[in-house]
């Protein structure tokens, strides 16, 4: 398998603690996301993922893209240990707090976003950071919010084993503490990252730990 990364990227850090978690071996083919006006706009990258996005994931011949259907692709075809476990109930759950935070949270500061808003609309550095800071505090504020009123959180967002969900916090997270969100107000949030963050699995996949980490 060929993951093709950044070692920011919050999508490919999902992917890079499902392949962790599943002991699984790849080769990471780093782009750079911002070096030369960004590297996944190249026609060599753009012939693998049209839509000129990261992850990708190659296996088998075959190219995967989005990160929460090639986690889903994985947990498939490498089911122990599982990523949405339990009954259909349990795994809807799992699902929907991982999508609020990919495509709710996420979508919302990635990085072509916040160069729209300081390139082609001009705005400057302090509105661009209280951008930054209303949809992803308001976001991570709903996430808690779901996570600390059911009784099915436990060490992890779902259960006392990493999910999907999981996954996709601890990136955000990442991501959140770089922009200096305060999280004060989200000791679930912060006590099942912390959690997280214990696993070899979690640490091998942080940015920190990447062949391109700059």
């Amino acid at each position: 398998m060929k993951l093709y990364t950044y070692f920011r990227s919050s999508a490919a850090y999902r992917v890079r603690i499902a392949l962790a978690l599943k002991g699984l071996d790849y080769e990471a083919v780093p782009v750079h996301l911002v070096r030369d006006g960004g590297e996944q706009h190249q026609p060599e990258y753009r012939a693998l993922n049209p839509a000129g996005l990261l992850p990708a994931l190659e296996d088998g011949g075959q190219v995967l893209t989005q990160s929460l259907a090639i986690i889903e692709y994985l947990d498939e075809t490498h089911p122990e240990p599982p990523l949405l476990p339990g009954p259909a109930l349990d795994r809807a759950r799992i699902r929907a707090i991982a999508q609020h935070i990919a495509c709710e949270v996420h979508p919302l500061n990635n990085l072509r976003v916040l160069k729209y808003l300081s390139g082609t609309l001009a705005v400057d550095e302090a509105t661009k950071k209280a951008w930054y800071h209303h949809w992803v505090g308001s976001g991570l504020a709903a996430v808690e919010r779901l996570l600390a009123g059911d009784p099915r959180t436990d060490t992890f967002c779902h259960g006392d084993t990493p999910t999907l969900a999981d996954l996709c916090l601890v990136p955000q997270v990442f991501n959140a503490r770089r922009f200096d969100c305060d999280l004060s107000a989200m000791p679930t949030i912060t006590r099942i990252v912390a959690a997280c963050e214990e696993l070899e699995a979690f640490a091998q996949a942080s940015p920190a730990r990447q062949p391109d980490a700059e």
